[in-house]
């Protein structure tokens, strides 16, 4: 799934559809859509040396006849371009980081949205993050005390389910239907009651 899938028009569709569900509930929502949540230059790196190290093996063993003052130059320069190749491929970060590694950075850069966005402070408690990251193809959900309170743990564990599974395949219209689905739990346990103002914007932010 490329992150170009989630163009403007994916983006004005999703502010409508947050705009429609903070019409049923107070609770205000958040979303944000990134390519990549951290930096991944290790990765790169990696797969610089490993094309490297190939052909230096080749240079060394190869049957033809290389100048030796070639050598130390074309290792050079193909590991900045194995590291240039794998800074564009998202498939290659993946393969060259653990699951561990990606998926605390997702969680450390969501941590840092929901207060950087302000989402923490709202007066009654009501913001929640929807946090999705394409590179690493995982959704981080963080909801602020006043919803946790009021929706059911195990409805809460069912429906965050869900979204955690969107978020391994991202897909615009999977992503909207199951906020769609959220949005309904969220109407039905945290009704609009006309009391709490919109202190957030509705607008996703997609920082592709």
């Amino acid at each position: 799934m490329s992150q170009l899938r989630f163009d403007n028009n994916t983006c004005q569709t999703l502010a409508q559809c947050v705009k429609e569900i903070e019409n049923s509930t107070d609770a205000e929502l958040v979303i944000v859509v990134r390519r990549v949540s951290g930096s991944y230059a290790q990765a790169d790196y990696l797969f610089g040396f490993l094309l490297a190290l190939l052909v230096l093996s080749f240079l060394l063993f190869s049957p033809f006849d290389f100048h030796m003052y070639w050598v130390p130059l074309d290792v050079i320069l193909f590991f900045i371009a194995g590291a240039f190749i794998s800074s564009r491929s998202n498939f290659l970060r993946r393969l060259f980081t653990r699951e561990k590694f990606r998926s605390k950075t997702v969680r450390t850069a969501a941590a840092a949205m929901f207060y950087e966005a302000g989402i923490a402070n709202t007066n009654a408690e009501m913001g929640l993050l929807i946090y999705l990251s394409l590179l690493e193809r995982q959704l981080e959900l963080i909801a602020d005390r006043g919803i946790l309170k009021k929706v059911p743990a195990q409805e809460w564990n069912r429906e965050l389910n869900d979204m955690y599974a969107v978020g391994r395949k991202p897909n615009p219209k999977e992503f909207q239907a199951a906020l769609v689905r959220f949005g309904k739990v969220l109407a039905a346990n945290v009704p609009a009651t006309g009391e709490n103002p919109n202190e957030l914007p509705d607008m996703p932010r997609f920082e592709l």
